[in-house]
């Protein structure tokens, strides 16, 4: 009875990336089954700023840090809260879970199973039934006889009431056990003959009934919510309550750290040996390394991403996977088939956002801040294009924690648009920025430089960091990304958690900006990718901000990558700029003078990025770390790509279980954690600033 009373404290709310954590007083109402807050503790006698009911939530700690913790409720609505320390976020997270038990259960116990009865189904399968004993003519489809149960026509379907309820339980857990026999008969089969556990078509009947005994499992579960949720006039009528998270996890064959059946050390390339045999990366030199855009070379690599044969040949492969996981799944943990890999590290794809340096190295021209934040826009939406390499949707590799990628372009100052007198408005000057006395000789070069470097600063949860930087003109960009991926049926979705951060120096300005999410269509015939969700782009500065929406293809109709947007001043509401079109075809600009502008995304000149060699990059850099995988892929040896890159993960499993034993904290290399975020060690804001007060204390 002690844990059932009414808690109540300050905890932080997480908001969104404007606004991000808040103070907000929170109070749990253990009778009512509810989680308030308020804004503060003064107005707890008034209405609650929000409430979840806490009836089939999910309470998760998080892996963030020792503070943090999710509330998810049944509804589909979180809260991301945080405490002060992990005492506390311990004890709300007991006192939650414990409330939350309590009135699941009290909805259970609403609705008591009945006596089981017997009922026609399906025909049942077992490892030892006659219907296995098929004659080679017959089709695996053909196998499985399932029945369906017709209503007589004219009747309508009643609504349900309570125990009909417990009747599509008894129901449910009947067609459970039959879904259990199949998966068993199925597995018995003998790998070789004429059937086989690997037949597509079992496999595929595998795959869809684990899929459909999930998706009945959870609608059935939302059905009794929002029956006891009406009883109690918590939540209104119509109500939409979103997918539970997953109850269940992937079998060891597909887990990280699960045991593998590596061949013998004898037998493996002197490759895969090397690959195991890399010093721990923390007893390397952890120091920042100055990379000389003059060593790096224009790349040649030209990696296109266009074989369909070898997803074709796999089929069975990724059934088989398919048919471990839920909907909903984090896929963080999972390992993927090697021959769905693109041939470069994920790192390497966050350099493709620079790929039209001319576009970024604009930005700063623009005279007003109102054509900054229009010309930020126009960058922002053409950089996603390049980082397709083909039409179908392949992965980049996972990181290593401690990879690193360098790369720069060249830019010809003559091609970056400028405008006409290319002089700044009067109510806008720029800012005089004073560089470092070594950076002074890079703005007398006829070309401009862009430097870039990303950085994986953790593995569980997986974060990447890039910076880029034009010194010449005093801009740079610093961001730090989570991906997050769900399996969502016949698609993978994948959240980029983050913020990015682009300084203007020459204007003092900043502009935060998001990603959208990556979704992986059709994933069993032929995959492709589009972008989703809602970003924001703002300037605290100037009080310009851009809202931009990608929109996913509707079920129905529709067209495919669709984009729309507006840019406004926040002051007046007044809208700047509207653009709509393609992400990775025709953008269209409307301004608010009347002018439209059509940019062609297909014709957009692509600058080739710079690279160094690979005899002259570190043993973490992402092409000579995954060498090996690339050249196995593109010979088309995808069991020895599969070998070298269990290599490299078995590696980082050692090193990551030896730190974990020693107690050795991760050291990174270029990037320093900064609150939630991750900022590059030595930004152009912090070099340049220092210039400026040398600059002052000399004169």
């Amino acid at each position: 009875s002690d844990h059932m009373e009414n808690i109540y404290g300050y905890l932080m709310k997480y908001t969104n990336l404007v606004t991000g954590w808040q103070y907000r007083f929170f109070v749990l109402n253990n009778e009512a089954g509810l989680l308030e807050y308020f804004v503060n503790e003064q107005s707890r006698h008034l209405k609650p700023r929000g409430t979840l009911q806490l009836a089939g939530a999910v309470i998760s700690p998080s892996d963030e840090d020792s503070h943090t913790f999710t509330v998810n409720a049944a509804s589909g609505e979180q809260y991301k809260l945080r405490a002060t320390d992990a005492k506390e976020r311990q004890h709300w997270v007991s006192r939650l879970q414990i409330c939350t038990q309590h009135h699941t259960e009290a909805i259970g116990k609403n609705n008591p199973p009945l006596k089981s009865r017997s009922f026609s189904l399906a025909s049942q399968g077992s490892a030892n039934s006659p219907g296995l004993q098929r004659r080679p003519s017959q089709n695996a489809v053909s196998f499985f006889s399932v029945g369906h149960h017709r209503l007589p026509t004219g009747k309508r379907v009643p609504i349900m009431q309570p125990d009909h309820l417990v009747d599509v339980r008894e129901m449910m857990s009947q067609a459970e056990g039959q879904q259990r026999d199949l998966i068993r008969s199925i597995e018995c089969l003998p790998v070789s003959g004429h059937l086989t556990s690997l037949d597509q078509d079992l496999l595929m009947l595998k795959a869809t009934s684990m899929a459909t005994m999930n998706c009945l499992n959870d609608c059935f579960h939302i059905l009794q919510l929002q029956h006891a949720s009406q009883q109690k006039g918590s939540l209104p009528t119509g109500t939409t309550i979103s997918w539970l998270e997953p109850k269940i996890s992937l079998s060891n064959h597909f887990k990280n750290g699960a045991a593998q059946n590596f061949p013998a050390e004898i037998n493996k390339p002197a490759s895969v040996r090397e690959e195991q045999s890399i010093a721990e990366p923390c007893q390397l030199t952890r120091e920042p390394e100055e990379i000389d855009p003059d060593e790096e070379l224009e790349d040649t690599c030209d990696d296109k991403e266009d074989d369909l044969g070898a997803v074709e040949e796999q089929r069975s492969v990724i059934l088989h996977l398919l048919s471990q996981l839920k909907l909903g799944m984090d896929l963080t943990r999972v390992v993927l088939p090697t021959f769905i890999l693109e041939k470069r590290s994920l790192l390497e794809m966050y350099a493709d956002f620079m790929s039209h340096p001319d576009l970024f190295i604009a930005i700063t021209n623009g005279t007003t801040p109102e054509e900054r934040m229009i010309r930020f826009v126009e960058y922002y939406l053409t950089s996603f294009h390049e980082g397709r390499k083909g039409a179908i949707a392949k992965k980049p590799y996972n990181p290593i924690i401690g990879e690193t990628f360098h790369c720069s372009w060249r830019m010809p100052k003559s091609d970056v648009a400028t405008d006409a007198g290319s002089t700044f408005s009067a109510h806008s000057p720029p800012e005089q920025v004073t560089l470092p006395k070594d950076m002074e000789g890079q703005a007398e070069l006829d070309y401009y430089t862009v430097k870039f470097v990303a950085e994986q600063v953790s593995h569980h949860p997986p974060v990447s960091g890039f910076y880029a930087e034009c010194v010449e003109r005093k801009m740079c960009v610093n961001a730090h990304v989570w991906t997050k991926s769900k399996f969502l049926g016949m698609s993978i979705g994948v959240t980029m958690v983050g913020e990015g951060l682009l300084s203007l120096l020459e204007h003092g300005e900043e502009y935060t900006f998001s990603l959208p999410c990556a979704y992986a269509r059709s994933i069993l015939t032929v995959p492709w990718v589009e972008l989703g969700g809602k970003v924001n782009i703002n300037c605290a500065k100037t009080g310009y901000s851009a809202s931009i929406n990608f929109h996913t293809k509707p079920f129905y109709g529709g067209k495919l990558h669709r984009v729309t947007g507006e840019v406004k001043q926040n002051m007046t509401n007044t809208v700047v700029c509207r653009v709509q079109g393609e992400w990775n075809s025709v953008l269209e600009f409307t301004y608010s003078n009347g002018e439209t502008k059509y940019v062609d995304l297909t014709k957009l000149s692509v600058t080739r990025k710079r690279v160094r060699p690979l005899e002259k990059q570190g043993p973490f850099e992402s092409r000579r770390l995954w060498q090996h995988v690339t050249e196995s892929l593109r010979d088309g040896d995808i069991d020895k790509a599969t070998e070298h890159k269990r290599a490299l993960e078995e590696r980082q499993r050692n090193e990551e279980r030896l730190r974990a034993e020693t107690e050795t904290p991760w050291c990174t290399k270029y990037f320093l954690k900064e609150g939630d975020g991750w900022v590059y060690h030595k930004p152009l804001w912090k070099t340049v600033s220092a210039a400026q007060t040398q600059q002052m204390d000399n004169n």
